[in-house]
């Protein structure tokens, strides 16, 4: 049966983008690979410049309607070739999870920092999921004004959800959280169940949200799917051991992707990678995006031979290339499974194109 999707003035060709995009969950290919012309975080590298004037950064952020119209304001202009989507999320920070049971929220130019809700363990009784409190009740009204307005313009996702061990190190920040786990570890067990106890209802709430207007499920990684899409994650897994991912993280990431009809695991940089052999082992992992990190971690050719390891497990790949980097890529591996993106300007973007149709 085919599947229907909004019609975008800006992304008129989205049904054949999504075909190409479920073909590559699969690790097929219709014609080519799909391609992205941005960088993983690309909308993180400038901070806000505008006029108006707000009492705070908070407030800025808080800002529903200066969020989705300045959104919308951007999209002018541009072109979206190949799988380049535009979409809206709502955006209160990376850690807005944990802020839906009491978490404070510090903010800065382009992210937010959650302030540890549970600095001793006589103040568990903090954490209380709450839909009435601020942060939940302004990602509903971003969430309701963007589909209202975005209409014929952009998808509109649902925002970033960290629950698990990351929902546990925003409230108990993530250096307290290790010594925890070596001195305290029937309390981080507490946390998790408290972070996992209501993970799916705010997941099915926006999920919901969405299918209601007729929107695909997506997020902040603007890769579409129809059904439940999930980007799960762990990023503090990058400062525990394989023995303490494997018994205190592993199981509710199992459960979590269990619900859901896609999964791409988000593996950010090599401290999350000495985990890679467990991830790959969950069956409802279809795809992996490799984050490589900055520095001494480019150029991506020095990680052939990991991401050789995903391709074997049979996982489709989210990999970010500089256009220099293609010519080698292409001569590494074999295209099926590769959703690439590349940090090309507009000028370059449709000869890039060509080359990859040739792969």
């Amino acid at each position: 049966m085919a599947i229907s999707y909004p019609e975008l003035v800006t992304k008129t060709d989205l049904p054949r983008a999504m075909e190409r995009i479920l073909a590559w969950f699969d690790g097929q290919i219709i014609d080519r690979v799909p391609v992205r012309f941005s960088a993983h975080n690309a909308e993180y590298d400038h901070a806000a410049t505008t006029s108006r004037r707000w009492g705070s950064l908070r407030e800025r952020w808080f800002d529903a309607e200066y969020q989705v119209e300045s959104y919308l304001q951007s999209l002018a202009g541009q072109s979206f070739l190949a799988e380049s989507i535009p979409v809206f999320w709502p955006n209160l920070g990376p850690e807005v999870y944990s802020a839906f049971y009491g978490s404070e929220l510090t903010y800065q130019e382009v992210t937010s920092y959650s302030v540890p809700l549970v600095q001793s363990w006589d103040e568990m009784d903090k954490i209380r999921f709450d839909t009435t409190n601020a942060y939940y009740r302004k990602i509903d009204e971003m969430t309701a004004m963007a589909l209202e307005r975005c209409a014929g313009q952009c998808l509109v996702g649902y925002t970033d959800l960290h629950g698990g061990m990351d929902c546990a190190a925003a409230w108990r920040d993530p250096q307290q959280l290790c010594l925890d786990l070596l001195e305290a570890p029937e309390r981080v067990v507490e946390l998790l169940q408290l972070a996992e106890a209501n993970f799916q209802r705010v997941y099915d709430h926006y999920y919901d949200m969405l299918t209601a207007a007729g929107q695909p499920s997506v997020t902040w990684m603007r890769v579409p799917a129809p059904g439940k899409l999930h980007i799960p994650s762990c990023d503090f897994a990058a400062m525990i051991s394989p023995a303490l991912f494997e018994e205190f993280v592993l199981p509710g990431l199992h459960r979590e992707i269990r619900a859901m009809s896609h999964n791409i695991f988000h593996v950010d940089g090599r401290g999350v990678a000495r985990h890679l052999d467990p991830i790959l082992a969950i069956p409802g992992v279809q795809a992996i995006q490799w984050v490589q990190g900055v520095g001494t971690d480019r150029p991506i050719m020095q990680w052939a031979p990991l991401i050789k390891r995903m391709r074997a497990a049979g996982k489709s790949i989210v990999i970010d290339l500089e256009p220099s980097e293609l010519e080698s890529f292409i001569a590494e591996f074999p295209p099926e499974g590769f959703f690439l993106c590349i940090d090309a300007p507009a000028a370059m973007q449709p000869e890039i194109l060509k080359r990859i149709a040739r792969w």
